[in-house]
């Protein structure tokens, strides 16, 4: 199997080091702790406030609109202009 050496810093490699479990390897211990991370995604849900959370939420909302309303904007120039181009 390839290995790679890395660098990092103390305090990174204290803090992967308190992560081991057992006679786990550092790489077993980062690919451990990496699936961990993949599979739990959801837990960052909910760390809104309410208000903060539809702020956020309205802000989307408004950048999807102006990127639909551009969106139709470009499709009707081309559709102008494929037009055109037949007339002639």
């Amino acid at each position: 199997m390839a290995t790679k050496n890395i660098g990092i810093r103390e305090e990174v490699y204290e803090h992967l080091k308190a992560h081991k479990q057992g006679d786990e390897s550092f790489s077993e211990t980062i690919q451990r702790l990496l699936e961990e991370a993949e599979e739990d995604w959801q837990t960052h849900f909910g760390f809104l406030d309410e208000e903060t959370g539809e702020e956020f939420a309205d802000a989307v909302e408004a950048e999807r609109k102006r990127l639909d309303a551009d969106l139709a904007d470009r499709q009707r120039e081309v559709v102008d202009a494929l037009g055109e181009d037949s007339d002639g």
